[in-house]
């Protein structure tokens, strides 16, 4: 995909993170927002899962080497700082997070890109995706099933 601008998502609940369940960065952004969510807001779907498989796909992202998360929010699909961004401003404590979208999107994306291709090598990758803990295994979707 080469057009990471927000796409109509309206068929897909509000609230679904498209993550790398294997990148430990990426996980470790999981981790970051469960605590700061807890109206649980924020769900959560590994691109490895089945179904994130699916909705890689239909977003453009190659479920082998993920370029972006996606952040289901607004009845849109955000991508790469955009959906950091999102996300963000929904935090208590990080709303400060929305005066990043002063930057250019071509700014934010490079920045992000960067980290995003290094990820592995700077944080680490798991063999398996993340287990989640019986206290927030509701929070994580592998089944279009779970969505209700």
């Amino acid at each position: 995909m080469t057009d990471w601008r927000p796409h109509p998502a309206s068929d897909l609940p509000d609230g679904l993170i498209l993550f790398d369940g294997v990148c430990i960065m990426c996980s470790a952004w999981v981790d970051f927002i469960i605590p700061r969510d807890p109206g649980g807001r924020y769900r959560f779907v590994p691109v490895q899962s089945e179904f994130g498989g699916m909705l890689a796909a239909r977003f453009g992202i190659d479920p082998e080497a993920p370029q972006s998360n996606v952040v289901l929010r607004d009845g849109r699909a955000w991508f790469k700082a955009d959906a950091v961004i999102v996300v963000g401003r929904d935090l208590p404590g990080w709303r400060w997070t929305a005066a990043l979208r002063l930057l250019p999107r071509p700014v934010r994306d490079a920045a992000y890109d960067l980290v995003a291709r290094n990820r592995y090598r700077l944080f680490g990758r798991r063999d398996h995706c993340m287990i989640p803990s019986p206290a927030i295994r509701h929070r994580f979707i592998t089944g279009p099933g779970e969505l209700a």
